[in-house]
């Protein structure tokens, strides 16, 4: 049965949040502002925040710096993931993954149909590892984040989740 085991012992990931908008600003970002307190609710370690606007290189040079971190497991992005001539997130990360994390997707826009109905077609929302840290893109509504995290991240980064998690794959990610 699917769930968390409090039989066994938590182990906090070090997640950085990044945002992705031409208008946000730290005082007015809800959605990674809602990032950083759940996971930090959830006893994770919010490793850096930031916002950067819809700038391909931009958006490429902060989570490539996070990649390179030997002290970041995992990078959530919020924005950027439509359709418009601006939304460039997708296309700025996706290279850099080595194995893309088809799932996440698919059960973002399960998740989200259930919250926006076909409204969710618009978002391309991806995930992936590069190297040994996930990174995932969701789009920047604050309901699409809530959606993400409290129906999939908060489970597959809780090392409790069962019958498994990603964050058991850590140490094995970097295997040839």
């Amino acid at each position: 049965m699917a769930g968390i085991d409090d039989s066994l012992s938590f182990k906090p990931v070090r997640i950085a949040v990044l945002v992705v908008s031409d208008t946000r600003t730290m005082e007015t970002d809800t959605s990674g502002q809602t990032l950083a307190e759940r996971l930090t609710e959830a006893g994770h370690v919010l490793a850096d925040r930031k916002i950067v606007i819809d700038d391909r290189q931009l958006v490429r040079q902060a989570v490539q710096n996070w990649i390179a971190d030997p002290q970041v497991d995992a990078v959530i992005t919020s924005g950027g993931t439509g359709l418009t001539g601006r939304d460039v997130t997708v296309e700025a990360l996706t290279p850099f993954f080595d194995k893309v994390i088809d799932g996440f997707s698919a059960v973002f826009h399960q998740v989200s149909f259930q919250t926006v109905g076909l409204s969710t077609l618009q978002s391309r929302a991806v995930a992936g590892l590069a190297g040994s840290t996930f990174v995932f893109c969701l789009p920047g509504s604050t309901g699409a984040v809530k959606d993400g995290w409290d129906q999939i991240l908060k489970y597959q980064l809780d090392s409790r989740y069962r019958p498994c998690n990603m964050v058991e794959l850590m140490p094995r990610l970097t295997e040839v």
